[in-house]
């Protein structure tokens, strides 16, 4: 199997990286998570005029044809920067809705505004009671004349605040948890019925809750085939989980290093603690935690790229119960080897370590993919 990248795909990792270091600091980061979007409208414009929105989508649909490769080589780079532009929410799982399952109607809708940074989306997926089991809905589209009326709830909806267009996963047909029965709609946030609860999350994103109450859509927002949308929701959230992997191992990667530096300068006993053996075990630790996770992202992304099936599936949730692991390793660590100072505000530590710790619960957390693993 061949890890290497392309010329195109280095190319992007470079220009994604130039932008971090030169263009996103992490006061900067801080500023725009306090600003009402919740993050900074001249970088997700700056993310369009660059491509980089449009690079998952296929050439037909006004993107550059890429893939799980291109996702983690620029959700690895966004871990570096801790980004808080709704990268996931919009393009990975919105639009990645959209790309498998949508009509060509759909897709001329809305997919060249999610390219060209006009529009923003969120998929609608979650609900308090199903935990993990993407089956488990409650939400009902019931079928009037020739469209449907939902009703329902969904929580913790990101990007649900600056969304112009949802995504939204309800039951047409059969029980509570049955596979059979799920269809996915596609309707503007603001259709008549539609009521939002917009909050701040722990690592700085935005979210909301949502209620559905007597909404009318017409037969044309239905994504795909009616009671056949969860197939389409599973490819999109497997598309989440490899994007916030990523994510986390370019976060991992910050941690480590930075703890590294911070323990060859900060002194104690009249030596640079980085001298100590016991803590030289614990920094290598931490290198290797991240470097596991770092083989089985190209493992599972590898695995994306040759078609989504059960190896993929498999391959994704074994790269999701690395990353909580190790991710919860390196965070706790780094934090300990700064001391107190590495719960800070001011400090970039902290802020690392909350966004590894949402990202292991993201969907599903280490139990929920490890017996996922098992039963593939």
């Amino acid at each position: 199997m061949d890890f290497s990248f392309t010329e195109e795909q280095t190319l992007l990792q470079e220009s994604v990286s130039r932008f971090m270091q030169n263009d996103y600091s992490f006061d900067a980061r801080q500023k725009n998570s306090q600003s009402e979007e919740g993050f900074s409208t001249a970088n997700w414009q700056t993310f369009a005029e660059l491509g980089w929105l449009g690079v998952t989508f296929s050439e037909a649909d006004g993107g550059f044809g890429g893939g799980a490769i291109e996702t983690i080589v620029m959700s690895e780079q966004f871990g570096h920067g801790l980004v808080i532009e709704p990268f996931l929410a919009t393009v990975v799982l919105a639009g990645g809705a959209l790309k498998h399952g949508g009509s060509e109607a759909q897709k001329s809708q809305y997919l060249p505004g999610i390219i060209d940074g006009s529009s923003h989306g969120a998929l609608a997926f979650v609900e308090p009671q199903a935990r993990f089991n993407l089956a488990d809905i409650t939400t009902t589209a019931t079928a009037d004349g020739d469209g449907y009326v939902l009703n329902g709830y969904k929580a913790v909806v990101l990007n649900g605040p600056q969304a112009n267009f949802l995504v939204v996963s309800a039951r047409t047909a059969g029980e509570q948890r049955d596979e059979d029965g799920i269809s996915l709609f596609v309707l503007d946030a603001a259709t008549a019925g539609v009521s939002r609860r917009d909050y701040p999350t722990v690592d700085a994103f935005r979210a909301s809750e949502i209620t559905f109450e007597n909404v009318k859509v017409g037969a044309d927002s239905l994504v795909g085939e009616a009671g056949q949308g969860l197939a389409i929701l599973q490819q999109a959230i497997d598309d989440g989980v490899l994007a916030v992997g990523a994510e986390a191992v370019g976060c991992m990667e910050v941690l480590y290093k930075d703890t590294v530096e911070y323990c060859k300068q900060r002194e104690q006993f009249g030596q640079p603690i980085g001298k100590f053996q016991v803590l030289q075990h614990r920094m290598v630790d931490m290198f290797m935690e991240h470097e596991q996770s770092k083989s089985l992202m190209f493992m599972a992304a590898m695995r994306m790229a040759e078609g989504y099936g059960s190896e993929a599936q498999k391959a994704v949730s074994a790269f999701k119960v690395q990353v909580g692991k190790s991710g919860k390793f390196v965070g706790q660590n780094a934090v300990q080897l700064h001391g107190g100072m590495g719960m800070t505000e001011e400090l970039n530590i902290g802020h690392y370590f909350k966004r590894l710790t949402i990202i292991d619960t993201l969907f599903g957390n280490v139990d929920f993919h490890l017996q996922r693993y098992g039963t593939l």
